[in-house]
């Protein structure tokens, strides 16, 4: 008996660090409002992330694709720019082209070695969803992720960004 109590602890212990975790924030967007597929999509790209002094190369490359690769479920047209940032971009986007412009912007990334330091890998990120003609924002979203205890070696802050954004994405259309 006191063996099959050891063995669900141990279960139930391994378990409970096997899954990763998220929290969503959103703001705006009105009740009925959803994106029309028909209208194309801008996604500017963010800074690289960081945690402390340090910088993560292509964790904002990582962060647009992730965007894109979601946008493209909705709509044919979807493209990325590295020519301008933030909400100054609305300035410049061909509104007959593109019907929204996305502003992702990478608020913590960090990744460790959670496999030797007990410590997960964490991301938090906001999207922020804007009509292109009338330069309102539709939607502002915010989301973190933190990886599960036990890893194994495949887990990293990009690996975070998927299930949270298609939910997102999938709450602009549906």
């Amino acid at each position: 008996m006191r063996a099959k109590i050891v063995i669900f602890a141990t279960a139930a212990f391994a378990l409970t660090g096997c899954s990763s975790s998220y929290q969503f924030e959103h703001e705006g967007m009105q009740q009925n409002a959803k994106l029309n597929p028909e209208l194309g999509v801008l996604i500017s790209t963010p800074d690289d992330g960081f945690y402390g002094q340090k910088k993560y190369p292509n964790s904002a490359k990582a962060t647009v694709q992730t965007i894109k690769s979601e946008f493209l479920k909705y709509s044919k047209n979807v493209d990325i720019t590295q020519d301008c940032k933030g909400k100054q971009c609305l300035q410049s986007i061909d509104n007959q082209q593109y019907g929204y412009y996305i502003e992702p912007v990478i608020l913590h990334w960090e990744d460790r070695n959670t496999e030797w330091s007990g410590k997960s890998d964490k991301v938090e990120i906001q999207i922020i969803t804007y009509d292109a003609k009338t330069h309102q924002i539709i939607k502002d979203a915010r989301f973190s992720g933190k990886s599960k205890w036990m890893t194994l070696g495949g887990d990293h802050p990009q690996d975070l960004l998927k299930a949270p954004t298609e939910e997102y994405i999938n709450s602009l259309y549906q």
